[in-house]
């Protein structure tokens, strides 16, 4: 049987993408116009890890589920009030900013402390689990910086299934070019995985798994601890949005042979 695992989850905090986003550039350089004022949800990327974490834990009898986020308090917790309702997990909050013009470095060592100062952590049962890239941020360079600084070595990006087998080793099913997978092995914790989708769904809200993880996640908001990003060594030439070109044609009762052969014909044009 495997042994426990300590599963540190890092989600951030990304705009809600029903709204408008505009990038604008002031005193203190990049950023959203009125930013402080959008609505706020975890980063569906850390959205996945967290669920893939969950089931793990519930199929590995005395596994526990951190989820680590750097964002500011008020938005925290407005959006814990609904991802607290979807899986058990413990809260490890920063105060800070959650920009997507925020230097990942900086991001990385602050996570990477708030990790480590995790109370009873085992570094050799960790799996520090995250989003391939990000909604915010889509270098994805900030996860395998964290696992750098807490030593570990052993990291897999773009995950889409983790099987653990019977001596704890682990199974890891990473995508690559031309929509195929590869198998990677290795011999256990402590490792960084980078989830891409996965296979879970959404789970559904429960509203008793909600108030058992409210009851922590208040107290741990109230000692959040600031958390300074600088981005003196960053400089943007420009910040935009990309240009959306949409041509809407409304046809009906056109037939799908008719329908497809359009379509690759407008992707042959491309």
């Amino acid at each position: 049987m495997s042994l426990p695992f300590q599963i540190a989850v890092c989600g951030s905090l990304v705009p809600d993408p029903l709204q408008t986003l505009e990038p604008v550039t002031g005193p203190a350089g990049p950023s959203l116009k009125n930013e402080m004022m959008l609505p706020a949800i975890l980063d569906p990327w850390a959205g996945h890890a967290l669920y893939e974490a969950a089931n793990l834990a519930r199929t590995v009898a005395g596994s526990k589920v951190w989820l680590v986020s750097l964002g500011p308090k008020a938005k925290l917790q407005q959006v814990m009030m609904t991802v607290a309702q979807k899986v058990p997990f413990e809260l490890v909050a920063l105060d800070g900013p959650a920009s997507g013009f925020a230097d990942a470095f900086e991001t990385a060592a602050a996570l990477a402390g708030a990790v480590a100062a995790i109370p009873g952590l085992d570094k050799s049962r960790l799996l520090l689990f995250g989003g391939w890239e990000s909604a915010s941020r889509g270098a994805g360079a900030t996860l395998q910086m964290i696992g750098e600084r807490l030593g570990i070595t052993e990291q897999f990006f773009g995950v889409d299934r983790l099987t653990v087998n019977e001596g704890g080793g682990l199974e890891i099913l990473e995508r690559v070019e031309g929509g195929k997978h590869q198998v990677s092995v290795c011999g256990g914790p402590p490792a960084v995985l980078g989830w891409a989708t996965g296979n879970l769904p959404e789970p559904r809200n429960n509203p008793q798994v909600g108030m058992a993880n409210m009851r922590g996640i208040m107290p741990a908001l109230q000692r959040a601890k600031a958390a300074a990003i600088g981005n003196a060594g960053l400089s943007y030439a420009s910040v935009s949005l990309p240009k959306q070109q949409r041509e809407t044609r409304v046809v009906k009762n056109m037939p799908a042979e008719e329908i497809a052969r359009e379509i690759v014909a407008w992707i042959r044009e491309e």
